[in-house]
């Protein structure tokens, strides 16, 4: 593939996109992209065979605390920030209405 995005491209990509770029855009993005087309080729010649791949490129250790059992909440408590509730369970505006078939 050529590393050259030209002003054809951007155009394209920017009516893909439905993005209304001026002239001075296009030209910037045009170099812009060219550039980093040419950077992802340049990664592309390096011998990676022997590298392990990485999902993060600092060690990642698990922050989440011990699963301890826990009394469950009493439903006073469960309520008490509830902006709406009736007869002891979370009251929510309706979302679907009557032909919804749900």
């Amino acid at each position: 593939m050529s590393n050259q995005i030209d002003r054809r491209m951007v155009e394209r990509v920017a009516v893909l996109s439905r993005l209304e770029l001026s002239e001075t855009e296009i030209a910037q993005f045009s170099t812009q992209l060219s550039d980093i087309v040419a950077y992802i080729e340049k990664i592309n010649t390096l011998d990676t065979a022997d590298v392990q791949p990485l999902t993060h490129c600092l060690a990642v250790q698990n922050v989440l605390r011990d699963d301890v059992p826990q009394p469950p909440l009493d439903n006073e408590t469960a309520l008490a920030n509830a902006p709406d509730q009736t007869d002891g369970y979370f009251k929510v505006p309706k979302i679907l209405d009557d032909n919804s078939g749900a």
